[in-house]
């Protein structure tokens, strides 16, 4: 077994997960696909040998634990995480939302990804070769919020903060984290977007999209380096979306 080729990814069941995840078995990797719906997971890994099928909810610290412990008995290793599970959660202003739907968009895109990075950085730290590299999906929305969107905005800005952390405590053990800050990619998330989003001025504009194989071929980038280099941060948009600029 060679380092460098077993990775986790969540949210494997759909959209960014599903497609990255089969960019990466086709690159060679071996992919443990996480995810809350099994039968999502198996159309995902579409009976490949190095396809894993381990139903995950990343909110659940047992499962994602049990979720590693599960990689490390069939592979010996972790060397690659793709910290993908997310939500937009409900929408609202922050006098809009209840406490609960904050909560359950806390717990999947922040929590969620604190506790697979967790298990991975100390599978990292004990095995050898020592050393791995944590890519997380942030969004455009870790840097610019879109109208109503104050729990995934939150949640997006708090996982820049999270990504720093682990690239520097990460240091010392041969660990990399960057972060993958997405914008429009076609998946069924983004499906309204194309029809109208609505605007800072209150406006409804239909937003261009672009195809979600190329956040793969970003991520295959960011993963193939050497673990003394790291891509820190990366934003892929669809070219004329209404992210750079006044709204």
């Amino acid at each position: 077994m060679t380092a460098g080729d077993i990775a986790v990814v969540t949210g494997a069941g759909s959209g960014i997960g599903r497609v990255v995840s089969r960019a990466l078995l086709d690159s060679g990797y071996r992919v443990a696909l996480a995810g809350r719906r099994e039968e999502a997971l198996r159309e995902t890994a579409e009976e490949r040998p190095d396809a894993l099928v381990v139903p995950t909810d990343v909110t659940d610290p047992e499962s994602v634990a049990g979720l590693f412990t599960r990689v490390r008995e069939q592979w010996g290793r972790v060397d690659l995480l793709f910290n993908n599970a997310g939500t937009f959660g409900s929408p609202g202003a922050v006098d809009e939302i209840s406490v609960a739907d904050w909560r359950r968009t806390v717990d999947t895109n922040l929590t969620g990804a604190f506790l697979c990075a967790h298990h991975a950085v100390a599978a990292m730290k004990e095995q050898r070769p020592q050393g791995g590299r944590i890519i997380n999906n942030g969004s455009v929305s870790a840097h610019t919020p879109r109208p109503g969107s104050v729990a995934y905005t939150a949640t997006k800005h708090a996982l820049t903060g999270l990504t720093k952390s682990i690239s520097l405590d990460g240091r010392p053990y041969r660990i990399a984290c960057g972060q993958i800050d997405i914008g429009n990619a076609a998946t069924e998330m983004t499906e309204a977007f194309a029809r109208g989003a609505v605007q800072a001025n209150g406006t409804r504009v239909a937003e261009p999209t672009f195809d979600s194989a190329h956040v793969a071929e970003a991520v295959l980038f960011m993963a193939k380096l050497p673990l003394d280099a790291n891509v820190l941060f990366l934003t892929v948009t669809a070219t004329a979306m209404p992210f750079v600029g006044r709204g």
